[in-house]
Parts: structure tokens; C-alpha cells; sequence
């Protein structure tokens, strides 16, 4: 095995600056590969043709050299794949290549349709879903019952497969949501002509993968959310419904698990997140308000759903456990600028739960249960977009990063000052942590 493989990951609940990560480098990869999730969430990219927000497509798409893959262990919504192609063409962005496995299994619409209506049923229950039907595909895909892209091309065999799907789909339709049933005929037809639309996409990808890696290629693998939405290891049941990990990275994107030599986990400088479920540093008020319209770019407003995200202040115990889940080699810090307005910086370094102080990220029963417990570091007041080296940043600045990165046990290698590409520091010196 010749070729190299970095995978970009979240560290947090998702939301971390992935997409800008992930664009920074694949301008020295040969391939960029999503392996899980779907177009439940976005990445915000801004470059030189504009800010654009992928909800579906890989983050290589801007760069004309790079093979752009969907693996198999992601969610794909095909009609949200053909409208973001399209519109990446209609912004002048040169063609992209990209790639669809034929293993990889299709959002159909009945997943929409159930995803919504079992949000609906939960009412003040709900879980925080976007809507897009992930749940519902994961579950379909596990109980063997889902649609892969290669079905789209056996007319007979999809036909049988979705006529197994609908026996229960119906059932619980009527008698559960009270809904009128679903027409195998005109789902049928719906398909055979999104599998058209994207029949020059499809092909083999894991023999791709493997032999570009054979030839000593650069592949880059990016996920989707972050580690605490994992359900394994996340803040279940208030998780998404693929596994956000980098050690499922080879299984979803169909590459040999030793291939992956560098793991970068981003974080935020702050913490944020959209959904339901714990989250200790949670800011509300007036305090909430300014650090959400001073964050991201035009704010911290979900790229998918449009909602306000909930923001916080680091959160060192989360971030902590979001990298060694991840296996973090390195740590990517986005947002720093951000918090420029500052006279002080809380940062949460432990949690209290009845009582006992502890730094150990715990079940989501005593997470809800959490306080948190802040350390304050000075702010260094001044603008600091744009500054190309970590030696250029104000002291106090560098003081908040070599703070953070004792406490999360992960060198922060590079840091993200800003919207665009290139508001960005690679960080040189030695790190000891």
C-alpha cells in the first residue's frame, strides 16, 4: 500500500468547519471521499467562485484534478446530489469529477415522508431530526430492506425489492400515522429515472480506491457531524444514525483500515451545535445572541435546516473524549477570530454532577445532570483575521490555543482565522503536550 489516506473528522457535535478543512486539502489530494451520512448536514465553503454550501457532494468538488467519491456507507439522496451538481455548474465552478458506488444505498422518498411523521407523532419528544430521512434509511438498511444504486438498473429487481419494503411500510402507515398507503408503480418510476440521471457517476468504487492507493495516491476521507453525534459513542439517543468515527471510515468508504496514517478533528474555538440533547456550555440570553451573530460566517445558523444553532464556550471535557474517539492525530482549530471581542475567555476544563467534580465525558443520563465548571483566560482584543503565522498572533491568542491544547491532550496543528481558504495558520513549532 503506496498511497497516503487523511481522514477529517468532527470532534464535537458537528458544525466544527470540516468543509473548510476539507477544501484547504484536497488541493494536494487526488481523491476525496464522503463515507457516511447524508445531505442531513452541510459544509460551508467560501473561495474564489463564491460561498457555497454541499450538502451531498464531497468538499474536492471545487478542485477540476480531484476524483470526488460517494462510498457505500453513505446516504445518498440522488435528486439533492443532481441539484447540487447543477448549481455548482451554473456558479462556473469547473466540471467536477465525481464518482457514486455502486454499493451505496439510496434515501428513497418514503424515508422524508416517515422521518417527518415520526417527528411529528414525538411532538415535544423529538430527537431534532432535519427531516432528511436518515433514521429511517439506516433502519432499512440494517433490516435489509433497502434500495442499492446497482438495483437501479434491474428493472425486475427493484420492482421485487421495494414490493418487500412496502408490506410493512404500508402497514404502519395506515394503521400508525393514519396515512393512505404507497404505490409501488409510481415510486418505481421515480427511481429508474433518478438512476439515469446519475448513471455517469457510477461504477466500482472500492476497486477505485484500492488501486489508486496501489499507485501511491493521495486520498482524503471527510465525515459528516461529529464524534458526539456517533451512536455509539456519542450522545445517544440524540445521535445521528451512521457512525461519525474515523475507525468507520475504511468500512464506508471501502479502503484497508491501515491506510489511514493522519486523522485531523476539528473544533471550534467555541462550541456549537444544532439538535436536541445535552449540551453543558449552552449560552442563553443576551450572552447567546452575540456570540451566535458574531460566529461562523453571517452567524451560527444550521447550513441544512436554517435553525440557530445553540452556542457555547469550549468545552474541554467534550473535546477531549471527541478526539480520542477519533483517534486524533492532530487538531484543527476553526473560528478563533471569533472570539476577538472578548475581555475573557471561559473555558469548561471539568463537569459537576451531584456534587462530584469530574473530567471524564460521561453517559447521556449524567450528562444532562452536568454543570459546568469554567477556568478564564485573558482576550486579546483586537482583529486578528488574516494573520499568516502563529508567532503573528497577538500573546494572549496563542496563550487561549496552547491552553486548549494541554487540556485535550491533541497538538493543534492548524487554525482557522477567518471565512475564506486562505484565513488560514499552519502551525510550525514544536508541541509538546
Amino acid at each position: 500500500m503506496k498511497g497516503t489516506v487523511t481522514a477529517v473528522v468532527g470532534a464535537n457535535w458537528g458544525d466544527e468547519g470540516k468543509g473548510k478543512v476539507t477544501d484547504l486539502l484536497a488541493s494536494d489530494a487526488d481523491v476525496v471521499v464522503r463515507f457516511q451520512g447524508g445531505n442531513n448536514a452541510g459544509h460551508t465553503i467560501i473561495n474564489e467562485f463564491g460561498k457555497f454550501v454541499l450538502h451531498m457532494l464531497p468538499s474536492g468538488v471545487f478542485h477540476e484534478r480531484v476524483i470526488n467519491v460517494i462510498g457505500p456507507g453513505a446516504a445518498l439522496n440522488i435528486s439533492g446530489f443532481v441539484q447540487e451538481y447543477e448549481k455548482l455548474l451554473a456558479s462556473q465552478v469547473p466540471k467536477p469529477q465525481l464518482r457514486i458506488s455502486d454499493r451505496c444505498q439510496v434515501i428513497l422518498p418514503y424515508h422524508l415522508l416517515f422521518d417527518a411523521l415520526e417527528e411529528e407523532r414525538l411532538g415535544s419528544r423529538q430527537f431534532g431530526s432535519t427531516k432528511s430521512g436518515i433514521a429511517p434509511f439506516y433502519a432499512d438498511k440494517y433490516l435489509k430492506i433497502g434500495i442499492q444504486v446497482a438495483d437501479l438498473y434491474d428493472r425486475q429487481r427493484l420492482l421485487n425489492r421495494l414490493e418487500q419494503a412496502l408490506e410493512s411500510k404500508n402497514i404502519i402507515l395506515e394503521h400508525l400515522y393514519h396515512k393512505d398507503a404507497l404505490a409501488v408503480e409510481s415510486l418505481m418510476e421515480q427511481l429508474l429515472q433518478e438512476g439515469e440521471a446519475i448513471k455517469p457517476f457510477v461504477c466500482d468504487t472500492t476497486s477505485l480506491l484500492n488501486r489508486m492507493l496501489h499507485e501511491g495516491k493521495s486520498v482524503l476521507i471527510e465525515g459528516q457531524l461529529g464524534a458526539l453525534r456517533d451512536p455509539d459513542h456519542g450522545i445517544y439517543p440524540y445521535s445521528t444514525s451512521s457512525s461519525t468515527l474515523a475507525g468507520f471510515a475504511p468500512v464506508g468508504a471501502g479502503i484497508p483500515p491501515y491506510a489511514i496514517r493522519r486523522i485531523i478533528a476539528v473544533a471550534k474555538a467555541y462550541s456549537s451545535c444544532v439538535g436536541a440533547g445535552p449540551f453543558v456550555t449552552e449560552l442563553q440570553g443576551e450572552e447567546g445572541d452575540e456570540l451566535r451573530q458574531r460566529g461562523g460566517d453571517g452567524g451560527e445558523f444550521g447550513s441544512k435546516t436554517g435553525r440557530p444553532r445553540r452556542v457555547g464556550w469550549f468545552d474541554a471535557v467534550a473535546t477531549r473524549y471527541g478526539c480520542m474517539v477519533q483517534g486524533a492525530t492532530e487538531v484543527a482549530l476553526s473560528l478563533l477570530d471569533v472570539l476577538s471581542y472578548l475581555d475573557r475567555i471561559p473555558v469548561c476544563t471539568a463537569y459537576e454532577i451531584n456534587g462530584e467534580r469530574t473530567k471524564e465525558f460521561p453517559t447521556t443520563g449524567r450528562l444532562e445532570q452536568a454543570v459546568p465548571v469554567y477556568e478564564w483566560l485573558p482576550g486579546w482584543k483586537c482583529d486578528i483575521t488574516g494573520i499568516k503565522t502563529f508567532d503573528e498572533l497577538p500573546e494572549e491568542a496563542k496563550q487561549y490555543v496552547r491552553f486548549l491544547e494541554k487540556q485535550i491532550g491533541v497538538p493543534i496543528r492548524s487554525i482557522s482565522n477567518g471565512p475564506r481558504r486562505e484565513h488560514f495558520i499552519w502551525r510550525e513549532e514544536e508541541v509538546e503536550i
